[in-house]
């Protein structure tokens, strides 16, 4: 399910100039495939601002969303990793930025659980970190689905 939503949502990048700049670029393949309305980015990096980076949820991960408020317009999933460190709040330094973006409150519930079983592998989590092109994450990504 997982590599059904992400393929074509992958991108990789030197670095940005913030982490509200990974936000927007991490969720630009969403934007142009409709998914998204600029609304649902700018809801995505007020949610940093109000609640922290609690989006990190492993260490050099981060997993930007936001409730729907009207922003999403179909579910959805992209990828993006950096080849040099981004800061968000508080120190913490992140290189992949996975957006997610739920239309509903349950849509998006099989999504979460294939990233779960992938993040809490800290070996597939490593040849995340390694992978340098789309079809490495992909394959990476179809070995544990």
């Amino acid at each position: 399910m997982l590599s059904e939503y992400l393929k074509g949502n992958i991108n990789f990048l030197n670095r940005v100039s913030s982490w509200e700049e990974s936000i927007r670029v991490a969720s630009d393949p969403l934007l142009k495939k409709g998914n998204i309305t600029p609304k649902y980015i700018q809801d995505m990096i007020d949610n940093v601002n109000k609640n922290g980076p609690y989006i990190v949820i492993v260490p050099g991960i981060a997993m930007p969303h936001a409730r729907n408020e009207g922003g999403v317009i179909k579910t959805g999933i992209s990828f993006l990793k950096l080849q040099n460190n981004v800061q968000f709040p508080e120190g913490k330094e992140v290189n992949i930025i996975i957006v997610l973006a739920a239309e509903d409150n349950s849509s998006h519930l099989g999504l979460l659980s294939d990233l779960s079983s992938i993040l809490i592998d800290e070996d597939v989590v490593n040849k995340f970190r390694n992978s340098s092109n789309e079809e490495e994450i992909m394959n990476v990504i179809k070995m544990v689905e």
